[in-house]
């Protein structure tokens, strides 16, 4: 592949979609489908996962508790919720916009850490597959796979866009002035003053994801 003048990376969770809404529902949907002690169940397992992989696993969450629980069958309902859920209804406002705008000034490319299932069907069923030209990058931990993706989508510059300012910050210390950070300050690692403090500010940073079209040079 030629190298392209800027490659627009975006993240998928709290950057393009409101993942925050989705684990409340689901949360929702497990207290009043399998009862609030089994729920909390699930969570537990859920965040020990997190922890241990460094990114949310919700099926893998169900397998976990399947194996731990084998005769709470009932609890796999949830399989089901999350694989038909309806991902493009929780797209942040103008997120598919952005992705235009961007479309037109270089190439865009989703860039996000996830499962290699509940992951892509999320990006396929809220539509942005279809909106980043099938152009999607799902790693384990995705700062530090930044030579796959220059060997993937090589470029003069990258412009990347992600909720996690600790992300960012990785992200800026190997590309250097390779690269423009946008932080929107969206979901609740966002939002955890303490945890950003931590960190030196993004290159740019927006309230939410539509901002962006009001900057007229990325």
């Amino acid at each position: 592949m030629n190298a392209a003048e800027t490659v627009f990376l975006f993240d998928v969770d709290n950057t393009l979609l409101d993942n925050d809404r989705v684990t409340a529902d689901l949360r929702r949907f497990l207290d009043g489908e399998v009862g609030i002690e089994r729920s909390a169940n699930y969570w537990e397992i859920f965040e020990e996962l997190r922890a241990e992989l460094g990114y949310a696993d919700y099926l893998g969450a169900l397998q976990r508790y399947r194996l731990r629980c084998p005769y709470d069958s009932h609890l796999l309902a949830a399989s089901t919720y999350l694989i038909n859920y309806p991902f493009a209804n929780r797209l942040f406002p103008n997120s598919l916009d952005v992705i235009e705008k961007c479309s037109q000034l270089g190439t865009v490319v989703i860039l996000t850490d996830g499962d290699v299932v509940f992951q892509p069907r999320k990006i396929e069923r809220s539509g942005l597959f279809d909106a980043a030209g099938g152009n999607i990058l799902i790693y384990i931990h995705k700062e530090e796979e930044l030579i796959d993706v220059e060997r993937r989508y090589p470029a003069e510059r990258y412009v990347l866009v992600d909720d996690k300012i600790r992300i960012l910050t990785a992200i800026k210390q190997i590309w250097g002035d390779r690269v423009t950070t946008v932080f929107p300050r969206q979901g609740h690692y966002a939002l955890d003053q303490k945890l950003v403090s931590k960190f030196p500010a993004a290159d740019i940073t927006v309230e939410r994801i539509g901002d962006i079209l009001d900057i007229e040079s990325l």
